[in-house]
């Protein structure tokens, strides 16, 4: 007797567990009978041909004329595009009734819906992220977190400056391409310009659909991302080293030089000597005009 107990592989294309295990059984002895199938898996007459009859409607296995009647599995390549095409179809149909019934939904009831308590938020949240297909926009009040990121979409992050209150989390923003800004009014993510997740209290969130209101909600982040400062390291060459612009960018968010100290893991000393060498590097009197320099020569962006 062998053993087919291995690790599943077609499970994601809608084949049960004993489906595989006696595809695989008719992979390693083709135009097996009935007998033959139930002697290798130890399996009974019975649950032999309900399996056998599982097969062939999926396609994978074929029955021979003739008695005793034999079984010849697909070839698992055919067999398995053939499955992911199904599959594929299956996709697409739900899509198009998952519109159908959101239009109906959306002509029943208000333009927006509140989600309650933590769990069901986190839920939706991740609902919303993973159905992304081309942007997701997020305003960040709280301790920043990196959002979990779907490959071929585009994210535009802005953090409340006062979520950055130890290096790491500097580092972290950093990396994922946040801005910073005082004061973020607000704890937004939308979606694809057509879905937003807007936290109104602290187990309370409003999803809102295509409306006048979302489209104020974007108006309102794009002119947030245009004041924002930026993190992310410049490659161009110039006079300031990444470490400079990098403080240059808090510096002209508004943060004090303890402040920038603190985020950046430094003295407040080590802040105000790297200052000066920045102005001296722009040619300039002030941080203001640092700021500005710098913004003219692209250091900034």
């Amino acid at each position: 007797m062998h053993s087919y107990r291995l690790a599943p592989v077609l499970e994601a294309l809608g084949v049960c567990s004993e489906d595989e295990q006696l595809y695989r059984a008719l992979l390693a002895r083709p135009e097996s009978t009935t007998t033959d199938l139930s002697r290798d898996t130890g399996w009974a007459a019975t649950r032999i041909g309900r399996r056998l009859r599982s097969l062939q409607s999926l396609g994978l296995a074929s029955r021979t004329p003739g008695r005793p009647a034999r079984y010849i599995p697909a070839v698992p390549e055919a067999a398995v595009e053939l499955l992911a095409l199904r599959k594929q179809a299956a996709i697409v149909e739900a899509r198009l009734g998952a519109s159908v019934l959101t239009a109906q939904f959306r002509a029943k009831h208000d333009v927006f819906t509140v989600i309650r308590g933590t769990e069901a938020i986190a839920q939706r949240h991740y609902q919303a992220q993973q159905c992304a297909q081309d942007e997701v926009l997020v305003l960040d009040r709280l301790p920043y977190d990196v959002l979990p990121r779907r490959c071929g979409v585009s994210y535009r992050t802005i953090c409340d400056m006062a979520a950055l209150s130890e290096p790491g989390d500097l580092v972290a923003a950093r990396s994922a391409g946040c801005r910073i800004l005082r004061d973020v009014p607000l704890e937004l993510v939308v979606v694809d310009r057509r879905t937003a997740l807007l936290q109104t209290g602290p187990e309370v969130l409003v999803e809102l659909g295509p409306s006048g209101l979302l489209d104020a909600l974007l108006r309102l982040f794009e002119l947030l991302w245009q004041q924002a400062s930026p993190l992310s390291p410049d490659t161009s060459e110039g006079p300031l080293s990444y470490e400079d612009r990098q403080l240059l960018a808090l510096a002209a968010a508004g943060l004090t030089d303890q402040a920038i100290a603190r985020r950046l893991g430094v003295a407040q000393r080590t802040v105000e000597r790297r200052m000066q060498r920045i102005l001296r590097a722009l040619d300039a009197t002030t941080r203001f005009q640092a700021g500005l320099r710098a913004g003219q020569r692209g250091l900034l962006v």
